[in-house]
């Protein structure tokens, strides 16, 4: 697995790590893809896929569909089995000497260019300035940069503005929107912006809907990145039914759905961050403004406090292999309110409360 030669982030582990095997019967607060999905709508397109199944893949419809979403033309999407397989696209098929990633952020990027055999440099964001990106500090010359927005696992949402200042011609500027259907109104999205210079936009459908095990996602991107990008992937990379998924997600009744529950993921966020202030005596610390389905706290012995929750019946995300990140650091999924009062109750016990 790749990892910092410095300090050996495992930059592979991910958080249905913490559910597998004897972690299947806890309450997940480390994976951050929303409770209770797919809805029973969205399993019903799929299950009626199943019948074309004997057929090729046929992506024209879904495309189209998401084009539409974003105003933008066909030529401008390329779909993709779930967001990870556009991070091995991009480091293997773009011609780039100097790629950055920004982190603390997702680590599948950076495994992905290193896998290709790229040097990848870091742009690491400080607490201190409470992970915010400036601009000045990615190197001049680089000529492929990669961030999160909003940043798994900061939940820090950048300003647009402030990520527009990475673009310049002759760089690819890649911005993971994965969470960014999370964000009531999705404020601060690049996606289906076409006067930002070398813009590469990132989504996926697992996080809302419910789709990991699916692998869904898409591209968005200048015509000819699109195309290089194609001639990268594997013929018929998208099955029939993560298709009839990609297009179902991007209606007009699904897109109101979607911001209902980001709507209450915002205030279910609020409630479990308002239970944190009550352990800031014990050490804890929350990322604070946190704009994703999850958040970020610090906590002394976090490694202990963890496997206690994990004894208590609570999966945790350990923070330790995000670049930038320290021992110290756990994240947690938003749920609903009545989870969040018993994770609150476990966790007072975990700290000694």
């Amino acid at each position: 697995m790749p990892t910092d030669p410095g300090t050996g982030h495992d930059l592979r582990h991910h958080g249905d790590a913490e559910v597998r095997d004897d972690g299947s019967t806890l309450v997940d607060l480390a994976v951050n893809v929303r409770a209770d999905t797919p809805p029973a709508w969205l399993r019903d397109r799929m299950a009626a896929s199943l019948a074309g199944l004997a057929a090729y893949p046929d992506g024209r419809a879904a495309r189209a569909a998401v084009a539409a979403r974003h105003g933008l033309g066909v030529e401008r999407v390329l779909l993709t089995a779930g967001a990870a397989e556009a991070f091995v696209l991009l480091a293997r098929a773009l011609k780039v000497s100097r790629p950055v990633v920004v982190h603390p952020q997702f680590t599948e990027p950076e495994a992905a260019l290193r896998d290709a055999g790229h040097t990848v440099d870091r742009v690491l964001l400080r607490e201190s300035d409470g992970f915010r990106l400036d601009p000045a500090a990615v190197p001049q010359d680089a000529d492929l940069v990669v961030i999160g927005n909003p940043t798994n696992p900061t939940s820090v949402l950048h300003p647009a503005r402030t990520l527009v200042r990475l673009a310049r011609p002759g760089r690819t500027l890649v911005v993971d929107e994965a969470f960014m259907d999370a964000v009531p109104g999705e404020r601060e999205a690049l996606a289906g912006r076409t006067d930002v210079p070398g813009l590469v936009v990132l989504r996926s459908l697992t996080k809302t809907w419910g789709l990991a095990g699916l692998r869904i996602g898409y591209v968005l991107a200048a015509p000819e990145t699109v195309a290089e990008l194609e001639r990268a992937q594997p013929l018929w990379p998208v099955s029939t039914p993560a298709l009839a998924a990609a297009e179902a997600c991007v209606s007009p009744a699904a897109l109101a759905e979607a911001e209902e529950a980001a709507r209450a993921i915002a205030a279910n966020r609020a409630y479990l961050i308002a239970g944190l202030r009550d352990f800031t005596s014990h050490g804890l610390r929350v990322v604070e403004p946190a704009e994703a389905p999850f958040v970020l706290v610090r906590v002394p012995d976090a490694a202990g406090v963890r496997e206690r929750l994990r004894f208590l019946g609570y999966a945790t995300r350990r923070g330790d292999t995000f670049p930038g990140l320290d021992e110290e650091w756990l994240r947690l999924a938003v749920r609903d309110r009545e989870t969040t009062e018993g994770f609150l109750r476990a966790l007072g016990r975990a700290l000694g409360a």
